[in-house]
Order: structure tokens, then C-alpha cells, then sequence
């Protein structure tokens, strides 16, 4: 015996099996939930290790800089500390590290190409006590980190 069901009943049936399959298979699949980092908590006490830690928890989490600075798509940090104060005459490693990051397009580094986002502006909005520590963590990578929370970055 053959059953006659209307055009529109079949459609609804199938509306409704596609719909039941793809929320079953949403519900097999398993759910990632990612989470912000934790705030970075700067006491105006700290001292230029203190920063130094801060800054690497700063590169490594929040700013997702390791995500490009690999030597691939931006240069590696390797050194950039004992760099920083002669690629562009007349700024010191403070300054031309700062510029780095408040205005990364000011120098490029040759053989890589323009990109890289203001670090104090969103999605990143690293405070100015948070660009200090980056800066002197940067400053330690192959030279010596001098950066305080009363340097001034001239930003």
C-alpha cells in the first residue's frame, strides 16, 4: 500500500531530519571553551625584573606576539635587546623598541613586510605600565633591560 503525503508535508519532514542530524552531530562534537588571560597586575613597586617577567607573560599570552615573531612572517626576538639601539641612528634601544610597538610601521626590519598591529590599540590595548614591560622584556633579550615604570617611552 502506498501512502500519498502531500508535497508540502514531505518538505517539512525534511526541513525537520536535517535539521535534528546537524543537531545531533553539533552535540557529538566535542566544545572548546577559550577563556581571555588573566589580568596582568602591575604594582608600582616593581622592579626592572619584575617587568622583565611581566613583559614575557605579556609576549606570550595577551599580545600573541610568538604567533609571527619566528623569523617567518616578523623577525625573531633573538637579540633584538642588543640590536635595538643601533637600527635607526640617533634613538636609543628604549626608543626604537617603543616605537616597535606604538608605531611598528615607523622602520621595518629588511625582508619583512608591513603588518604588525599598534600594540596599544585594540584587539591587544596593552596599557603604558604594560608597553614598559615589554619593552624591558624585549631589552633582555640579548642585552640589558633598564626599563622602569618611571621610564618615559616618549609616547
Amino acid at each position: 500500500m502506498k501512502l500519498n503525503v502531500p508535497m508540502p508535508v514531505k518538505m517539512v519532514l525534511l526541513v525537520l531530519g536535517t535539521t535534528a542530524f546537524y543537531m545531533y552531530l553539533g552535540q557529538i562534537v566535542p566544545q572548546k571553551e577559550v577563556h581571555p588571560p588573566p589580568p596582568v597586575l602591575i604594582d608600582p613597586g616593581m622592579t626592572t625584573e619584575d617587568l622583565i617577567e611581566v613583559g614575557r607573560e605579556l609576549v606570550n599570552g595577551r599580545g600573541i606576539c610568538m604567533d609571527c615573531h619566528n623569523d617567518v612572517r616578523a623577525p625573531a626576538f633573538d637579540g633584538v635587546g642588543a640590536r635595538a639601539s643601533s637600527r635607526i641612528e640617533g634613538l636609543s634601544d628604549i626608543e626604537y623598541l617603543a616605537q616597535s610597538l606604538y608605531d611598528p610601521d615607523a622602520f621595518l626590519v629588511p625582508g619583512f613586510a608591513q603588518g604588525m598591529q599598534k600594540m596599544n590599540e585594540p584587539p591587544i590595548s596593552f596599557s603604558d605600565e604594560e608597553m614598559k614591560a615589554v619593552v624591558a622584556w624585549l631589552q633582555s633579550q640579548g642585552g640589558t633591560a633598564t626599563v622602569t615604570l618611571e621610564t618615559d617611552l616618549g609616547y
